[in-house]
């Protein structure tokens, strides 16, 4: 079998940042693929999955109602070894362009107090898999790097 395109990464010099992961075409639609890279893969302590899953429903639930891009949000969720999370738009962009949007959803994640949204045996199939404190840590830390983000650190590197 091929290899799929996320795994000839270099995870070995990659570093926290905001990257497009992939471009698809889709009929005549484009759908740009994000890798929200919170931590530094096989290096520092990945997320564990209660702070994944509180992160996961706070920022599905801030940018599916994000008014200038809720139409655009395809998906949202956490990457299996758990450094970090894929965002899927609708549209041909480029991460310094998503910058902004992905910055205001994690100073939500990072602000965000009282019940996580869809945490409720009748909304979620793990609602108990929960740690809001944790998520907010993530959340700032991800916010610390994206204010002051550096041109290496919005494209793979080679």
């Amino acid at each position: 079998m091929e290899k799929i395109t996320s795994f000839t990464i270099d995870h070995i010099r990659l570093q926290p940042g905001l990257y497009v992961s992939r471009k698809d075409r889709v009929g005549s639609e484009t759908v740009t693929t994000f890798d929200l890279r919170l931590t530094k893969p096989n290096e520092e302590p990945v997320m564990n999955t209660a702070e994944v899953h509180t992160i996961e429903h706070l920022a599905a639930t801030f940018l599916r109602n994000e008014p200038s891009w809720k139409d655009r949000v395809l998906y949202f969720g956490p990457m299996g070894c758990r450094t970090g999370f894929y965002l899927l738009l609708a549209g041909d962009l480029t991460a310094p362009e998503v910058l902004p949007l992905v910055t205001d959803c994690f100073r939500f994640v990072r602000d965000y107090q009282g019940e996580v949204p869809g945490a409720s045996a009748k909304d979620c199939g793990n609602y108990l898999d929960m740690n809001l404190p944790m998520a907010n840590y993530w959340g700032k830390r991800y916010v610390s790097l994206l204010e002051h983000i550096t041109a290496d650190r919005l494209t793979y590197p080679e």
